[in-house]
């Protein structure tokens, strides 16, 4: 797996694998690319530091166990 984070535009690229990338789907702030076989591949985080800040609070706040909501 390999992560970067790109400043200038604000998003961070998470590669699971090195497949070849058959199609993307935007879903929000994310685009999945998917390999031929229906796999992801690779996954883009849109307005990466606003994600990853309140994803950070909701860490911190969250009891054992339980799902919390991070939409804006």
């Amino acid at each position: 797996m390999r992560i970067k984070y790109d400043r200038d535009v604000d998003i961070l690229t998470v590669e699971t694998s090195s497949d070849a990338i058959d199609h993307a789907e935007e879903m929000g702030n994310f685009i999945v690319h998917f390999s031929p076989a229906g796999r992801p591949v690779l996954l883009e985080i849109l307005d990466a530091s606003d994600f990853l800040t309140r994803a950070a609070k909701a860490a911190l706040t969250a009891r054992e166990g339980e799902f919390v909501d991070i939409a804006p």
